[in-house]
């Protein structure tokens, strides 16, 4: 992955900002480093921008827009408003996604002394940063949250995403504990020490930051809360699919086991136990209509690995899903040279076990495991599924 990190006017800080070690020298660092992660947002981020410069007037602070954008609309829009506001630093990636990971990208290059957080596409009110530093100005604060939820069940979502939301909280609730009327808030603040307290078990997975920050450290944050409700969006589209969910749950199960089951095993363990029921069920079928065993263990296998393809699609982000059948077959051409071992592996391995007596739903899950191990054993693993 490339990571482009663009200056805006006098945007970088010099490097006489920076000690030795690397830490932001304290007399120079501005109080707020706030990270906006924007996607296809080139609509709304310049009226957020704006509304922030009305509502941070007195207070030293830097905004960093942290782009995932594939064309350059939205950067172009940060940009133009940056060549008159030197506070405002744009960080571009390619071939990344994610608001977690590029939430952890833009407090990494940060230098406040409070690390925050908001949408680009106008659903979070800009008057909420100044009332979140003030909670952070209490004593022993760690963390303060723009929380829906707090005083009554509105959140400003409507039907299915208010319901997803409402469910999510509950599990977020349930799973780890977390003590805030809306774990799920995508605007909240913390001090610098916080964040180096929790940086190293920091995840990056999916869009639920929130979550990650409060789960990630040897004890439980001192949390203060501001209620909120979402306003209308003015640019960008919903983010919520199926990556969201599956990724909210692999972070929960993650945090609840405290690492022992990391997010990334939980995928390719759920892509391998997809493949393995489809050629279960395939080869199920052949056998039954007195297909010969090595033919039926090939198109089992074939039929597992295609199953793995969709296991893939659905676990990649919206904006980098094939847009037309040009696109998906190039991605499918591209996924079988990476994992061109896998049938002829897994089905000969297969057929052999069963000439030597072994019940052939064994066999079948003794080739995958093999097949599994020479793919990433053998280096093939570039793509991930």
């Amino acid at each position: 992955m490339d990571t482009l990190l663009v200056q805006a006017a006098k945007a970088t800080p010099s490097p006489e900002g920076r000690s030795h070690s690397g830490e932001t020298n304290p007399q120079d660092a501005p109080t707020l480093s706030l990270v906006i992660c924007t996607l296809d947002e080139h609509e709304a981020i310049g009226g957020v921008l704006r509304e922030l410069d009305q509502h941070l007037g007195g207070i030293r602070h830097e905004i960093i827009v942290v782009d995932d954008s594939a064309d350059s609309r939205t950067a172009d829009a940060v940009a133009a408003y940056a060549a008159d506001h030197p506070q405002v630093r744009l960080v571009r990636r390619y071939m990344a996604s994610g608001l977690s990971s590029a939430a952890i990208k833009g407090w990494d290059v940060a230098t406040g002394h409070i690390l925050a957080i908001m949408d680009g596409d106008g659903q979070h009110d800009p008057a909420l940063i100044r009332s979140l530093l003030e909670k952070l100005a209490e004593p022993d604060t760690d963390l303060a949250v723009a929380s829906r939820y707090l005083d009554d069940a509105r959140s400003g979502l409507y039907g299915l995403r208010h319901r997803l939301s409402r469910t999510g909280t509950w599990l977020t609730d349930v799973t780890l504990g977390v003590p805030l009327a809306d774990p799920l808030s995508g605007c909240f603040a913390m001090t610098r020490d916080w964040y180096a307290h929790v940086r190293r078990n920091l995840s990056g997975l999916g869009f639920k930051i929130l979550i990650d920050v409060v789960a990630s450290g040897a004890r439980k944050p001192q949390a203060a809360q501001i209620p909120t409700l979402l306003r209308a969006r003015t640019g960008g589209e919903s983010k919520l699919d199926t990556r969201v969910i599956i990724d909210l749950m692999a972070l929960l199960i993650e945090k609840r086991t405290q690492g022992r089951f990391t997010a990334a095993a939980l995928m390719a363990g759920m892509a391998a136990s997809s493949a393995l029921c489809l050629q279960w069920l395939a080869l199920g079928v052949l056998l039954k209509l007195a297909a010969p065993l090595w033919l039926a263990m090939l198109l089992s296998a074939s039929v597992g690995l295609a199953g793995r393809f969709g296991v893939l699609l659905l676990t990649t982000p919206r904006s980098r899903r094939p847009a037309n059948a040009h696109q998906l077959l190039r991605q499918w051409r591209g996924f079988c040279l990476h994992r061109w071992s896998d049938v002829p592996l897994n089905a000969g391995f297969a057929v052999a076990l069963c000439l030597a007596h072994c019940p052939w739903p064994i066999a079948a899950l003794a080739g995958l495991l093999l097949a599994e191990s020479r793919y990433h054993l053998g280096g093939l693993a570039g793509v991930k599924a």
